[in-house]
């Protein structure tokens, strides 16, 4: 699945050795894509990404789809004509849950601070996952907090899907909590992990 939609002004992806610092990558992605949201392009990479999105759920048609409240520079999913869950992360000890969500403004924060959802937890059957940086494998780099990598290794048989922008992709070392993702989907391309 592709789009032809505008390049982001993003970074070109890493073709060189890993990076060692995953600390110092998620911070320049992070500046990277606040500049490319305040672009021309940012509106247009959205709609191209919107466009691919809404086919892809069609055909794998959600019982429960987890989403996420957006923060800067992410990808906005949207409403979606499914239930939707938003997750709810607790910092000590740091867990993750997925709990319903009627679609109205959040009233709630999660102990991270992010706008989430009151309802009852629940476990969505399709994920989907912001991503600061990703790789062809499917490996995402987030936050830097582990609350995805836990909650997927609780919940093996989820379908996932990273919502990336195209020049996120990079590479960096791989550790033993990371789980890879089943699709990552940018405003140009449809990426299976290998």
């Amino acid at each position: 699945m592709s789009s032809n939609g505008p390049a982001p002004t993003l970074p070109a992806p890493m073709t060189s050795a890993p990076p060692v610092d995953r600390t110092e990558l998620r911070r320049g992605l992070l500046a990277a894509r606040r500049a490319f949201a305040a672009t021309p392009a940012f509106q247009a990479a959205e709609h191209a990404l919107r466009q691919s999105l809404l086919p892809l759920l069609e055909q794998l048609e959600p019982e429960l789809l987890g989403v996420y409240w957006p923060l800067a520079g992410e990808f906005d999913p949207g409403p979606q004509a499914c239930p939707r869950a938003l997750p709810f992360a607790r910092r000590d000890p740091a867990e993750m849950a997925f709990r319903r969500w009627d679609g109205a403004a959040p009233a709630a924060q999660d102990e991270c601070g992010i706008a989430t959802s009151t309802g009852a937890v629940a476990v969505p059957d399709v994920v989907l996952v912001p991503c600061v940086g990703f790789t062809r494998e499917g490996f995402r780099l987030g936050y830097g907090g582990g609350y995805f990598d836990r909650w997927l290794a609780a919940h093996p048989g989820v379908t996932t899907i990273g919502l990336a922008w195209s020049g996120a992709e990079t590479r960096f070392p791989v550790e033993a909590h990371d789980r890879a993702l089943t699709l990552i989907l940018t405003e140009r391309e449809l990426i299976a992990a290998d």
